[in-house]
């Protein structure tokens, strides 16, 4: 009948309503909640270089830092940054020579120091991934390269190291430490610290150019826009700077005395690598099907790239090779009552794989985030849980969801510092030519610092929000006082009843006026005095209610602030001619060490002069010979006390209007236990461990399916229903009452 198949139709309708409210919204497939898998998200592009000699962006650094190891690392949770060995057995000290070679105390004067040695032993027995570049067959001989090289045709459509049928792995010896430093003389990829090496590694600067002959007579007479390039073995040439006297020894020389190199080999730029892998992907066709160290690395970390979709997802697994390496026992007070210590002496790592998904909207990310959906939103990134908590003191609804679903957000200042600078080279804020310009022009830098309110800043812009800098120092480091009263700037600040405060605006104003600028003219032709501000970047709407509130601040002063935004490249060429006056910068520590941001002021770093990092053009002899002392000098009283006098100069000299120490934020689920944010130290994802029982049953809370609309379908299809039986049963009655009534005979 016609009304029965309506009915199943409904009742089809109705079951499959049912369903619905059953299911949960999980992007995830059945069951992988539950495993003990790490969810995360990336909202730009792919890591750009994951060759660990081309490496220097953030977004690289989850996967450089968990797959490859260099020689040392930081202590996860002490503060200052404190370095342990990590593939080396010892944090050793160097020993220094002078320029006949003979052996000098370890308390001689830099100046003395002709060369720096470090004999680095390293841990044996310590396994590369399985990787097909390790592959032999039963007699020893390698299966894929050098005595079984891939014949044409036979990689086919293999993309991924995974693909191949046999891996393999050897033992890491001193020499792939070797192997690792030459390929910073490559003309392969980009190597952006090959500079600062080339000074400082004995014979590396003259190692580049040679390497870049034999380059070029190994490609002689092939197509140079072909992806094949010819195997560049570096075991050929070999480099007077590093080599290997025995099978675990690694010696590497320094030109004269460089204390902070040893952050440098806590960094994948020191990495071993071994030769088999380059051999492995020099191979024809490898390149084409995106086989490459910079796509596919090779290393002895907790964790191997095991999917990689370009600008979509990518997969960190467990590598089953990882040495044995334990999490930390001790801490900072407070750490063990944080729980931060209980996973004290366990084998590490926690986390079986690490999922990478791509979130291009932030709104997207952060809803993903307060499903549970993932674990933490950004795993690189030290500003994400900012937004959270700017958020939560916005209302008090997100705040009391916030605290009932345990999300952990942590915050700290960052190693990092934003500031205004002035360009010294200009005449009217700069160093000044005569004594008397000197005083003025100091005065006027002087007032503009008290007047550019920072505290205000933050309470305006609480995203972009964090400490008052005193000085170029932020906190975490040796030689910092931020934070502290003994670190006051005491040019734009006081200490009132110990707590800091700003100098009043009647100060500066007064500052202004010794400076020969009363009320913002100049006394001589009544002139209003007008800057320049340069930024860096086209406006958006928000970058420009920002340079919109450094305007206001000149104008308590009576002055007059242009704005000029170009893009950074225009930027770069204005402060490489001196042609900017006022610019907005900022700085992310390399390593924990003053001298990394100090010399952002050393003179002959200048950028105009020397193309270098110190963008104001800062010069000051006196600075520039304590720069000198301080970068031969090892931590002690000796290196406070000439950092205390340098960090005095700069504030009184203020080529800075030292601005803020950003926030170091995260955002973490209840269930991902060990969480920190990650400032400085990127290897953090072996620390991490899941309570996947706890991320299923929370899933399920946070995301319970609305039941009132099933119900209400339910209710509007048995009406429906009803309402189709009753015209059914109708119309059936009227056919019978026809076929009651007889049929008149015509005629």
């Amino acid at each position: 009948m016609v009304f029965a198949r309506g009915a199943t139709a409904w009742m089809l309708l109705l079951a499959w309503l049912l369903a619905l409210a059953g299911c949960d919204n999980s992007p995830y497939p059945i069951g992988e909640p539950a495993t003990n898998t790490a969810y995360t998200a990336f909202s730009e592009r792919s890591p750009r270089h994951l060759d660990p000699v081309a490496s220097y962006w953030n977004q690289d650094t989850p996967y450089t830092y968990s797959i490859y190891e260099p020689p040392y690392g930081y202590h996860y949770l002490k503060r200052p940054f404190m370095l342990l060995p990590k593939l080396a057995e010892a944090v050793v000290e160097p020993v220094y020579l002078d320029k006949d070679g003979k052996r000098l105390p370890a308390d001689a004067p830099g100046e003395q120091v002709a060369e720096s040695v470090y004999e680095l032993r390293i841990k044996p027995g310590v396994l590369y991934q399985p990787h097909p570049a390790f592959a032999k067959d039963g007699q020893g001989r390698y299966r894929y390269h050098s005595d079984h090289p891939l014949q044409p045709g036979e990689l086919g459509a293999r993309r991924s190291p995974l693909a191949f049928e046999h891996q393999g792995t050897r033992e890491l010896v001193a020499e792939d430490f070797v192997y690792g430093l030459k390929r910073h003389a490559t003309t392969r990829v980009t190597t952006p610290i090959s500079g600062i090496f080339s000074e400082y590694i004995v014979g590396l600067k003259d190692y580049m150019a040679l390497i870049k002959r034999e380059d070029a007579r190994l490609r002689a007479g092939l197509d140079p826009a072909s992806l094949d390039k010819p195997f560049l073995d570096f075991r050929r040439w070999p480099l007077a700077g590093v080599t290997a006297p025995e099978k675990h020894l690694l010696r590497i020389r320094i030109h004269g005395k460089y204390p902070q190199w040893k952050y440098w080999m806590a960094m994948p730029f020191t990495a071993p690598m071994p030769w088999e892998a380059e051999a492995f992907y020099a191979q024809p066709g490898m390149a084409r099907n995106g086989l490459s160290i910079d796509r596919w690395p090779v290393g002895t970390g907790p964790y191997m790239l095991v999917e990689f979709e370009q600008d979509r997802r990518h997969v960190l697994q467990r590598n089953p090779n990882f040495r044995v390496d334990t999490y930390p026992c001790e801490g900072m007070p407070g750490d063990r009552e944080a729980g931060q210590l209980d996973d004290c002496g366990r084998r590490l790592p926690f986390i079986d794989r690490y999922v990478f998904q791509v979130e291009k909207e932030g709104t997207s990310m952060k809803s993903k985030f307060r499903q549970g959906f993932l674990d933490t939103p950004e795993i690189e990134r030290s500003d994400r849980g900012l937004d959270f908590l700017v958020e939560a003191e916005d209302s008090e609804e997100v705040r009391r969801d916030h605290v009932a679903k345990g999300f952990q957000l942590p915050k700290m200042p960052d190693l990092t510092n934003w500031f205004i600078g002035f360009n010294m080279l200009d005449p009217v804020i700069g160093q000044g030519g005569t004594p008397e310009q000197q005083v003025r022009n100091r005065k006027l830098r002087q007032a503009l610092s008290i007047a550019l309110d920072w505290e205000e800043w933050s309470r305006v812009f609480p995203k972009k929000s964090g400490a008052t800098a005193m000085g170029p120092l932020p906190p975490g480091m040796f030689g910092s006082r931020q934070g502290t009263l003994e670190g006051v700037n005491p040019v734009t600040h006081r200490v009132v009843d110990g707590k800091v405060v700003r100098r009043s605006l009647a100060e500066a104003k007064q500052l202004l006026a010794e400076a020969g600028y009363p009320d913002g003219r100049d006394a001589q032709t009544g002139r209003p005095l007008v800057l320049n501000y340069d930024f860096y970047q086209v406006l958006t709407p928000s970058l420009k209610s920002e340079c919109e509130w450094v305007v206001k601040q000149f104008a308590k002063l009576g002055i007059q602030l242009e704005l000029r935004a170009t893009d950074n490249n225009q930027f770069q060429d204005k402060v490489r001619k001196g042609k900017h006056q006022i610019f907005w910068s900022g700085w992310l520590a390399d390593y924990p060490d003053a001298e990394n941001f100090l010399f952002l002021l050393y003179g002959p770093n200048g950028k105009t002069r020397a193309d270098g990092e110190n963008t104001a053009n800062y010069g000051v002899e006196a600075f520039d010979v304590k720069f000198q002392r301080l970068k031969f000098l090892d931590e002690g009283p000796a290196k406070q006390q000439l950092i205390d006098e340098m960090v005095a100069q700069v504030q009184q000299d203020a080529p800075w209007m030292f601005g803020y120490i950003p926030w170091g934020s995260g955002a973490f689920q209840p269930w991902l236990h060990n969480a920190r944010v990650p400032i400085l130290v990127k290897d953090h994802l072996k620390y991490y461990r899941l309570d996947p029982a706890l991320r299923t049953a929370r899933q399920r809370e946070w995301n319970e399916p609305t039941l009132w609309p099933v119900g209400a379908g339910a209710a509007a299809l048995a009406l429906f229903g009803w309402l189709g039986w009753r015209a059914w049963r109708q119309r059936e009655l009227a056919t019978g009452r026809a076929a009651a009534v007889p049929h008149r005979r015509e005629g």
